[in-house]
């Protein structure tokens, strides 16, 4: 009878080690990249996300907000990766991006970066969303765009990004995420609102599933329409080039306004009679 009782506590031990083992191996391999159901504050949440001032170049009647700052390695992947899958799905990405505030002492931003964001935040300019990413950050000046650096309008811009990702980030974690970067919140096909701290790409999968995007997207497929890019030929506003002088095209010939009717050049005064009158 001992040795039944000492054999059933083995087994009992064993079979413990296994659901245990086989429990984390689920949470650590599976559940964990899954996204977080918003239970919580989704009125709240969702007029956070619809009065950010996000970026887009289109894709799609089905919004997906992406949260981020410029050197996220995790977000530029998912940006280069995942976004041509989303759009092909119907998806349309709207980029959110802040300037990190220092911590402990140490800058976690740049001027330029905090320049562009200000100017992103403002303008919703898609194509200097485009420049900027695609320029190294060392070798971003943020050429043309007004410092955020002393102007208090500027700069309480910057810091508005700040405070919405704080409060997002509050209300996010009520729902049990831990935020990371890119912070990524869609609704699914019922609707409810979805968030997923998405710096792992073993996470990524599950967005494209909740969206219906594929998971390939082939050479061949026509490209969806994006925001037409502005012509570089032509400076446009509010990013003039500081080498050319107003009212002056790149190859140096003067720029004329078709909008503005020519003014008629004055007549020329009649020449007064050199000779003397006589009353």
């Amino acid at each position: 009878m001992r040795r039944f009782f000492v054999w059933s506590a083995l087994a009992a031990l064993i079979g413990l080690l296994l659901a245990g083992g086989g429990y984390w191996g689920y949470w650590n391999f599976y559940a964990r990249f899954q996204p977080v159901l918003i239970d919580r504050n989704q009125a709240e949440i969702q007029k956070l996300l619809d009065e950010a001032s996000w970026v887009s170049g289109g894709g799609g009647g089905v919004p997906l907000y992406i949260v981020g700052y410029r050197d996220s390695v995790a977000m530029q992947r998912f940006e280069r990766e995942e976004i041509p899958k989303l759009r092909a799905g119907g998806v349309e990405a709207r980029i959110i991006v802040f300037a990190r505030a220092d911590r402990e002492g140490l800058t976690q931003s740049t001027a330029a970066e905090r320049a562009t964001v200000a100017e992103l935040w403002l303008t919703r300019d898609w194509s200097l969303y485009q420049r900027w990413t695609a320029t190294p950050s060392r070798q971003w000046t943020a050429a043309g765009i007004p410092m955020a650096d002393g102007n208090l309008a500027r700069l309480a811009v910057v810091d508005a990004g700040r405070d919405f990702v704080d409060r997002l980030s509050v209300l996010v974690g009520d729902a049990g995420l831990q935020v990371r970067y890119p912070l990524i919140l869609w609704r699914d096909r019922d609707g409810f609102l979805k968030a997923c701290a998405c710096s792992d790409a073993r996470s990524w999968a599950f967005i494209r599933d909740d969206l219906d995007a594929p998971d390939r997207v082939p050479r061949d497929a026509p490209p969806v329409a994006e925001v037409p890019a502005a012509d570089p030929a032509v400076p446009a506003l509010p990013y003039p080039d500081p080498q050319i002088p107003p009212g002056q095209a790149p190859d140096g010939t003067a720029v004329v306004d078709p909008a503005v009717p020519a003014q008629p050049r004055p007549a020329p005064e009649a020449k007064k009679d050199e000779e003397s009158t006589f009353f």
